[in-house]
C-alpha cells in the first residue's frame, strides 16, 4: 500500500518500524515483545439546515509496545516513528514492566495458534470524494428527507463520513502482518412537529465500499418517515406481553451475550451464563455463528489483536452454548484455548428465520415493538434487565399507535429462552448481523 492510496507510509515500512521496535525490546532486556503500528485519515461533514456544522479532517498514526520480562508486562506508546521515539518508547515499556508484580498468566499467544495463511478479504475500498462532494451528499439526504412532509420541522442534521486505515501487527515470535481497511458512512437525523407534539428519529448505513451504500435521498427519507410515525405517541399501562426488538436493537441483544460469553466476565465470575457451556441458553429457535471471512464484512479478519488465526464456527446451535470468545490471558486464566477474540467478536450472524418484520408483527399478534432504547440498566452478573423504550403497540396484528416514556424490563436467561423468532430482515451496521427479533413476553411498566 503506497502513498497514492492517501497513506504517507508503505505497508513495508510499517512492517520495518515494527520489526526495528521488536529489536530494541529485545536489546533493552525483554523475553518477549508485540507491537502494533498504524496510520489513517479522512473526513466528516454534518450539514444542519442546508448550512455546514461541522468539518473535521483527521490524519494520525500511532505505535503501541508491550514487553514481557519474564511474567512482567509493561507497555508504551507514541505517535512518533523516530527510532529514538520507538527507543524511547520501548524503554518506558521496559522501566514499567520491571516495577511491576509477575502475572504468570501474562505473555504472547501460544506460537502454533498465530495466523500463518494470509487472506485477502476485501476489506479496503477507498473513496475517491471531496469534501466538497460529501458536504453535497449530506445536503442531499437532509433535503430529501425535509421534502417527505410538512410535519418534518427540522433537523439535526445529516451526516457524511469516510475513513481509511492500514496497521501492522507484529511479535516475537516471527508474526508480522497487516493490511488497510475502509468505512465510509451515512446518516440523518430529524424533528416531526405536530401541533405541540415534537418527535425525532434518524437512520443510518456503513459500508467497506461507498458504491454499496444506498442513496443519500433514501437515507434521509427514512429518518422522515421513522420520526413521522412517532408522532401522537402515548403510554401504555403497565402490563406483560410479546415485544418484537427491530433488527438494530436486536444486535444488542447479542451484544450482552458476547459480553457475557466473554474471558473477562467470566475469569471474573461476573457473568450469568457461568457454568452454561453446553446447555440450553436460547431457545431452540436461536444459531449464532461467527464468521470472520465475509469478504467486506464489517468485522472480516483472518487475525485477531494478537495475531491468532480466526476460524468460523457455531457458538450457539439451536440455543445450546458451544464456546466462549477468549483471547490467550482470558483463556489461560480459564485453564482453556484461545478462540481467537482478542479485540472482540468477528462478524456474529444470528441465523434468520423465514419471516420478514411485518410478518413477525402479524405472529405476535398482540404486543410491543420496540424501535428506541434509553439507559444503560443491564446487569451482566445476574442478567438483570430494565431499560427505557419506545416504540409501537400492537393489536391484531397491526401497528396500532406509537408509544414513549415506558420502561420494558425481564432477565437476560428468561429473554434468551423465550425467543419465538428471528426475522429475516437482517441490518448489517458492525460486527453483529441479526434481523428483528420477538420475545415472548417482558413486563412493561408504563402508567
Amino acid at each position: 500500500m503506497s502513498a497514492d492510496k492517501g497513506f504517507s507510509f508503505t505497508q513495508e515500512q510499517l512492517r520495518e518500524i515494527a520489526r526495528d521496535t521488536l529489536r530494541y525490546a529485545r536489546e533493552g532486556g525483554a523475553t518477549a515483545a508485540d507491537v502494533d503500528v498504524s496510520e489513517g485519515w479522512g473526513h466528516s461533514v454534518t450539514v444542519r439546515q442546508g448550512e455546514i456544522e461541522t468539518l473535521e479532517y483527521n490524519r494520525d498514526k500511532g505505535l503501541s509496545v508491550s514487553v514481557y520480562v519474564g511474567h512482567k508486562s509493561g507497555h508504551a506508546s507514541s505517535a512518533d516513528f523516530s527510532a529514538k521515539a520507538l527507543r524511547d518508547a520501548v524503554s518506558a515499556a521496559l522501566a514499567i514492566a520491571r516495577f511491576t508484580a509477575e502475572d504468570p498468566f501474562s505473555g504472547l499467544p501460544d506460537a502454533e495458534c498465530l495466523a500463518k495463511d494470509a487472506r485477502d478479504l476485501d476489506l479496503f475500498h477507498p473513496w475517491d470524494t471531496s469534501v466538497e462532494r460529501s458536504i453535497e451528499l449530506a445536503r442531499r439526504c437532509e433535503a430529501a428527507g425535509l421534502a417527505v412532509s410538512e410535519d418534518i420541522s427540522n433537523s439535526e442534521g445529516a451526516s457524511v463520513s469516510t475513513q481509511q486505515s492500514q496497521f501492522v501487527s507484529a511479535n516475537s515470535l516471527d508474526f508480522c502482518e497487516g493490511y488497510a481497511t475502509s468505512r465510509h458512512s451515512l446518516g440523518c437525523s430529524l424533528i416531526a412537529g405536530r401541533d405541540d407534539a415534537m418527535q425525532r428519529d434518524d437512520w443510518w448505513v456503513s459500508q467497506r465500499d461507498a458504491q454499496r451504500l444506498p442513496t443519500p435521498e433514501s437515507v434521509g427519507e427514512i429518518a422522515a418517515k421513522r420520526a413521522i410515525a412517532r408522532l401522537g405517541s402515548r403510554r401504555l399501562p403497565t402490563c406483560e406481553a410479546p415485544v418484537l426488538f427491530e433488527a438494530p436493537l436486536a444486535a444488542g441483544l447479542l451484544g450482552h451475550f458476547v459480553q457475557a460469553a466473554s474471558g473477562g466476565s467470566l475469569y471474573r465470575r461476573s457473568s450469568f451464563l457461568l457454568g452454561q457451556l453446553g446447555q440450553q441458553v436460547f431457545s431452540p429457535a436461536v444459531t449464532i455463528s461467527e464468521d470472520p471471512f465475509i469478504p467486506g464484512g464489517l468485522a472480516s479478519c483472518w487475525f485477531d489483536d494478537e495475531g491468532v488465526a480466526t476460524r468460523a464456527r457455531e457458538v450457539v446451535t439451536n440455543g445450546v452454548l458451544n464456546g466462549w470468545f477468549l483471547g490467550s490471558y482470558s483463556a489461560r486464566k480459564l485453564g482453556l484455548t484461545t478462540t481467537g477474540n482478542a479485540g472482540g467478536c468477528h462478524n456474529l450472524i444470528l441465523k434468520p428465520g423465514s419471516e420478514n418484520f411485518a410478518e413477525l408483527i402479524r405472529r405476535m399478534g398482540r404486543g410491543l415493538v420496540v424501535t428506541e432504547l434509553l439507559g444503560q440498566g443491564v446487569n451482566l452478573v445476574t442478567g438483570d434487565y430494565s431499560r427505557g423504550a419506545a416504540g409501537f403497540w400492537v393489536e391484531d396484528g397491526e401497528i396500532a399507535y406509537p408509544v414513549q416514556e415506558i420502561t420494558i424490563a425481564g432477565n437476560l436467561s428468561g429473554m434468551f429462552r423465550g425467543i419465538q423468532a428471528c426475522g429475516s430482515d437482517v441490518e448489517v451496521r458492525g460486527s453483529k448481523l441479526t434481523g428483528s427479533v420477538l420475545i415472548d413476553s417482558m413486563t412493561i411498566a408504563g402508567k
